[in-house]
């Protein structure tokens, strides 16, 4: 299962925290798939997935926002 959301506009750690609440209504091998603008995003995803053992796919720019995949282990 894939799903989106879109948190451009929202300063960190919001964009975690939100991404933290879906994760946890999703199953193993889902992808998230998230929309941020905040700058300091990509680090704090990046540590995120460290500390939690989730995979980050990729980490994308688009115009002035950052697309970001995570893979969520079990």
């Amino acid at each position: 299962m894939e799903k989106r959301l879109d948190l451009r506009g929202l300063s960190c750690p919001i964009p975690v925290l939100k991404a933290n609440k879906a994760i946890r209504q999703m199953s193993a091998g889902d992808v998230l798939v998230c929309e941020v603008t905040d700058p300091a995003s990509p680090g704090d995803f990046q540590n995120f997935c460290s500390s939690t053992g989730h995979q980050l796919i990729s980490c994308e720019t688009h115009d002035a926002s950052w697309v970001l995949i995570i893979k969520l282990s079990a």
